[in-house]
């Protein structure tokens, strides 16, 4: 008899930038699936009160101080980990952002982009998947067994104008899932994945300024992107979760290498 392929129960999830908007939702929807949550973050204090919120839900939660661009603290934070557990089944890589030197303002053009800015943003979004994917995918390998699931973004497979650092260090995640799900394979076997969803357009922390006014209505860039949205608005932070859930559980366990597109229609859309 077939097993609930969808069961995620007792399952050792750890998600970097889950202090964030989109992370903070997954950790409480997979805290409501049974799942044990480790979220990592470089800030004590904001750690300290995500946790205490998400232990709301479930007390299956604990945080760790690690820095995603320190190979040293995330060898520290794995060791941890594996102590308090003793396994390590999946790696969900949301930390993420931008900086506004590495966008092209209103007024500017590409040859006013901060270049050690753009820096930053790769470092951030593309070294902050890849690093924390080799130390604790390190550590799946030991038994042959994990997932790793990155966030890429609808900015990664177009010119989407002004975002240029987040754009180039998105469309690195892409090539990077494919290039670690065939390594990892090849080399440990069937039980090791990688895939990455690609978020359409939704309101988080690094984008609420471009996005909407400060009396809530939309800017202009934001009423040219659900024009461009087949659905007609932006994606809701809990859309995420059910493609989170299926590519964390067995229900997936023939894909890999995949880039699961979460964008109410906006890469099918020409625009006619």
């Amino acid at each position: 008899m077939m097993m609930n392929l969808f069961n995620l129960k007792d399952k050792v999830v750890l998600i970097t930038g889950a202090c964030g908007v989109l992370g903070g939702e997954m950790a409480r929807y997979l805290l409501t699936q049974q799942a044990t949550v480790a979220i990592l973050h470089y800030k004590k204090e904001a750690l300290t009160s995500t946790v205490e919120e998400l232990r709301q839900i479930s007390n299956k939660v604990t945080g760790y101080i690690c820095n995603v661009v320190d190979e040293s603290s995330l060898k520290r934070a794995s060791d941890q980990i594996v102590k308090d557990f003793g396994k390590i089944d999946v790696l969900i890589n949301a930390a993420g952002g931008n900086k506004p030197g590495a966008t092209v303002g209103p007024t500017q053009s590409v040859f006013d982009v901060d270049v050690n800015q753009f820096k930053e943003v790769i470092d951030l979004n593309l070294f902050g998947s890849i690093i924390p994917s080799l130390v604790f995918g390190k550590e799946m390998a030991k038994n042959k067994n994990g997932v790793i699931i990155n966030v890429s973004s609808m900015a990664s497979d177009r010119a989407i104008t002004r975002i240029m650092g987040y754009s180039a260090s998105k469309a690195a995640i892409n090539n990077f899932t494919k290039w670690m799900a065939v390594e990892l394979a090849q080399k440990y076997g069937d039980g090791m994945r990688v895939n990455a969803i690609a978020p359409g357009f939704f309101i988080a922390n690094q984008n609420r300024k471009l996005l909407t006014n400060e009396d809530g209505s939309y800017t202009e860039r934001g009423t040219t992107i659900l024009k461009n949205t087949p659905m007609n608005r932006f994606g809701n932070p809990e859309d995420l979760c059910g493609a989170i859930h299926y590519l964390a559980s067995d229900a997936s366990k023939f894909v890999t290498g995949t880039v699961v597109r979460i964008d109410g229609g906006f890469n099918a859309f020409s625009g006619v």
